[in-house]
């Protein structure tokens, strides 16, 4: 019996202990002059998501919503308070001017990313920090320039043109758009960045099909684990070399890589894609230059500080291990395979729900199409449609990529107070969230958000947009690095795709659409189901 008392009275102590844990930041914002979203012990601020009662999207668009006149709120993501902005031209001084404030996003792993540790999502490029961050960045920006995408773009458009030779053939053309587009992206990241040519579109269950399914199914049990590990006890889980990705996908991928590496220096082979731009960025081979600017751009494109100065004056690009790259091109992959294919999928649904713009948009595609002469699509062409970049724009604006960024500030920032508010001081040490989802979907900068409508981006309206205000590929040094490889893609599958089919609702279209609930990445609750009608257009 006085074991047993013991055991309760442990146990008893344990949960003691660890409410005052999950409790002891609770009253974080009081001090602040600003507002807060309520807060719970566990579930921080998001009991809603948690619970799955609603969207992460639906969360910040209603906690967005929530102060309307605030430039900023507090909210507990768990156990940690953030700041979160509301105020465009805040998010610029943070994200740009002031940018060595804010050099950071917040850390998953403590400890050096840049030492001798085994875990590879450390080294993936939005993970480093500091001057590491600082000169991998450097080294690798050449390798998304507009000529190498120039480049690439050939193989973007074997990839398109298999996908549209599928689907002619299939005896069902009603499809579920994310099913179908990662069939493309599965092909297009795999040949771009490891050189490797699949077509999973008759090879249906291909090792990077699978592998690629498994990697972003953030869901499993088993990474869900390991992500809620590092939100309540970062410093244990980076002294245990957790690695939010499964062994065998890390084996697999670095077999890849130095296979491929070492083929190709042994026989001299050279191919336009990722493992050969990342061999020259390694050694010191790949940098900007000054003609490499390109003369018409996307709007979305995520605008590039001038990564050259972000070294030390006089230092060189950094050598990049092998661990290093093999980080970039798993995590190129994941975002390529996943992201890019949602951004499709939003795109078909927003053009059937919309018959009109998708007419105009085909007129557009057609007119391409008959200048080319039946000779394939160019990238010069692609740049120059600029109905499709202004339709691509606003489903990027509706369906951001990600719904929130991040950063960590560095030293103590303060925010001045306007019309008599106090100042506020941001501590060195707290993250500030950006919620890119809310400020897509506010009224005052985008009248009817919930209305899809590309005219926001015409050449008029597009100069009236705080720059603070559209973020699909993030903003400042910190941006996106691969924007224009996503833009790419979008853009030249929906070309393919228009020119040969009419998409279509069917029985099981989810109109209007619904978002999964939860902590899960962009996603329909249902699918998106459409329909695809040949057009059979004679060039």
């Amino acid at each position: 019996m006085e074991g047993y008392l013991v055991l309760v009275i442990g146990f008893a102590s344990l949960l003691v202990v660890l409410y005052v844990y999950l409790k002891k930041n609770n009253k974080f914002f009081e001090q602040f002059p600003i507002p807060c979203l309520p807060v719970e012990p566990l579930f921080g601020s998001q009991r809603a998501v948690l619970l799955r009662q609603i969207s992460v999207n639906g969360f910040i668009r209603q906690s967005y919503a929530s102060f309307p006149g605030a430039k900023m709120y507090g909210m507990f993501e768990l156990v940690t308070p953030m700041f979160v902005i509301r105020d465009p031209e805040l998010v610029k001084r943070i994200t740009v001017k002031d940018f060595d404030h804010f050099i950071n996003h917040r850390s998953m792993v403590s400890g050096d990313s840049s030492s001798s540790s085994s875990v590879m999502f450390t080294k993936a490029l939005f993970n480093l920090s500091g001057q590491r961050w600082r000169n991998v960045r450097t080294t690798l920006s050449p390798t998304f320039t507009g000529s190498k995408m120039r480049h690439m773009f050939t193989m973007i458009v074997e990839c398109s043109q298999n996908m549209v030779q599928a689907l002619e053939t299939a005896s069902e053309r009603e499809c579920e758009m994310k099913e179908l587009f990662i069939r493309f992206t599965n092909d297009a990241i795999a040949s771009c960045a490891f050189g490797v040519r699949i077509n999973s579109f008759r090879d249906e269950q291909n090792v990077f099909f699978r592998y690629g399914k498994e990697i972003s199914n953030f869901n499993r049990l088993p990474v869900f684990v390991k992500i809620m590990g590092y939100q309540f006890f970062p410093k244990l889980m980076g002294w245990l070399d957790v690695d939010i990705f499964d062994r065998k996908h890390v084996q697999f991928f670095a077999d890849l890589f130095r296979s491929q590496v070492q083929e190709r220096e042994q026989h001299g082979i050279v191919r336009p894609d990722m493992i050969h731009l990342q061999m020259q960025a390694a050694k010191g081979k790949l940098r900007h230059l000054p003609q490499e600017r390109e003369e018409v751009e996307s709007f979305a494109t995520a605008k590039e500080s001038n990564e050259e100065k972000l070294l030390p004056e006089g230092a060189h690009t950094e050598t990049l291990s092998e661990q290093e790259m093999v980080a970039q091109c798993l995590i190129f992959f994941l975002a390529g395979f996943d992201i890019v294919a949602n951004s499709m999928s939003f795109l078909m649904y927003e053009l059937t729900m919309a018959s009109d713009i998708q007419e105009r948009l085909y007129e557009e595609v057609r007119e391409v199409s008959d200048s080319l002469e039946g000779k394939s699509l160019t990238y010069d062409a692609l740049l120059g449609m600029r109905y499709l970049d202004m339709v691509v724009s606003e489903v990027l604006r509706r369906w951001p990529p990600n719904p929130a960024s991040d950063r960590q500030c560095n030293q103590d920032y303060k925010v001045t107070g306007e019309g008599g508010a106090p100042d506020v001081v941001i501590p060195k040490g707290v993250t500030v969230s950006i919620p890119i989802v809310g400020l897509h979907h506010d009224p005052q900068i985008y009248p009817d958000p919930d209305r899809f409508d590309p005219e926001r981006f015409n050449e008029e309206n597009r100069q009236k947009i705080p720059l603070g205000a559209y973020l699909p590929f993030g903003i400042g040094p910190r941006n996106c690095i691969a924007s224009r490889f996503a833009l790419m893609e979008i853009k030249a599958i929906v070309y393919h795709l228009l020119l040969n089919f009419e998409f279509q609702r069917s029985d099981r279209t989810q109109v209007p659409i619904q978002l999964a609930k939860g902590f899960v990445p962009l996603k329909a609750e249902k699918g998106i189901h459409l329909k695809l009608k040949p057009r059979h257009y004679q060039q």
